[in-house]
């Protein structure tokens, strides 16, 4: 309530009711005017830590540390400070500010309409304007992918996608927002997510002259640190996708992980996704012993758009569980 601290007292500690809206409002507003892919809070954000990494990135460990403190952890510790502030004051400009935070974390229709074009161009025939939509979507050259891998890739990118700028985000929210920090964890887990995705590609590829290329140091720690942000959102999401599809072979992949050089927190979010519609992946993300799933088909393409929107009514179902629990109790 108005003039008091979200820790003042137990019952008032979080708003289940509050964050249950908060996320219904982010979602609706995000389906009915989504940000444009180059609008200028995410062009602020990426140069808030291009900034940050020019300024502190010197090349040793503790700079690495400064650099993520303040590119990531700073404005999730100014969102947390905006949301006590407002808490005391107001209400509604708490909720305004909610809802304002996720509107501009989550990214549902940031990438759908890639994903669209993509089953588009399949469902046509149109091989070459597939390639070409995956390629301009994940920003790498696919000239030699087969047909096969081709739709195996964007089955992938589009499942990760999901999880990181919608499932994975809202996850973090609400942790942060039962321990009374309002809507820091959706700033913390899209920044890290930034930052560590940054790194990752910009020493995956050539540099412009005026480019520049982070130390080992900032993409260690960056890598790090978004590893343990997302341990938790990844598992939560896979137990969405095995709740929501087929439970046996989703957890079953889940538990057969054989070794891989990729982040695992994406291994278990794509061996979970894969048993839920009966897909088989290949290459280093194949489980152990896997011989029943299907080989990537245009079906898979519709199954995961239902396993998604399955997982987001889930999600807000057990929202509003909590918002129940909270007002009965």
């Amino acid at each position: 309530m108005a003039g008091s601290l979200p820790w003042a007292a137990s019952d008032e500690r979080y708003h289940p009711v509050m964050s249950f809206l908060a996320v219904l409002f982010a979602l609706l507003l995000e389906q009915a005017r989504p940000l444009t892919e180059h609008n200028w809070v995410h062009a602020s954000m990426r140069g808030w830590v291009r900034w940050v990494k020019k300024s502190l990135d010197a090349g040793q460990h503790h700079h690495g540390l400064l650099v993520w403190a303040m590119a990531v952890a700073l404005p999730a510790l100014i969102a947390a400070g905006l949301h006590l502030v407002l808490w005391y004051y107001s209400v509604v400009l708490t909720f305004v500010w909610a809802v304002a935070v996720l509107y501009v974390t989550l990214g549902f229709r940031q990438f759908s309409h890639h994903f669209t074009e993509i089953r588009g161009a399949l469902e046509r025939g149109d091989e070459l304007a597939a390639r070409q939509a995956l390629a301009t979507w994940r920003r790498v050259p696919l000239e030699a992918v087969t047909p096969s891998d081709l739709l195996r890739q964007a089955i992938e990118y589009s499942v990760l996608a999901v999880h990181r700028h919608v499932l994975g985000v809202l996850v973090c929210f609400v942790v942060f927002w039962v321990m009374g920090l309002g809507p820091a964890g959706a700033v913390l887990y899209r920044l890290a997510d930034y930052m560590a995705g940054s790194n990752a590609a910009r020493r995956g590829r050539l540099q412009a002259p005026d480019e520049l290329m982070p130390s080992e140091s900032v993409c260690g720690v960056a890598a790090r640190a978004w590893q343990l942000i997302n341990h938790v959102p990844a598992r939560a999401t896979a137990i969405a996708f095995a709740i929501v599809g087929n439970f046996e072979e989703a957890v079953a992949n889940w538990r057969t992980i054989g070794a891989t050089t990729r982040d695992p927190n994406d291994v278990v979010v794509l061996l979970a996704a894969a048993g839920a519609v009966n897909l088989s992946l290949v290459g280093d993300v194949q489980p152990e012993g896997s011989t029943s799933a299907r080989a990537p088909e245009l079906a898979h393409l519709a199954s995961l758009v239902g396993l998604v929107w399955r997982s987001v009514v889930l999600w807000m179902l057990f929202l509003a569980l909590l918002t129940l629990a909270h007002s009965v109790g």
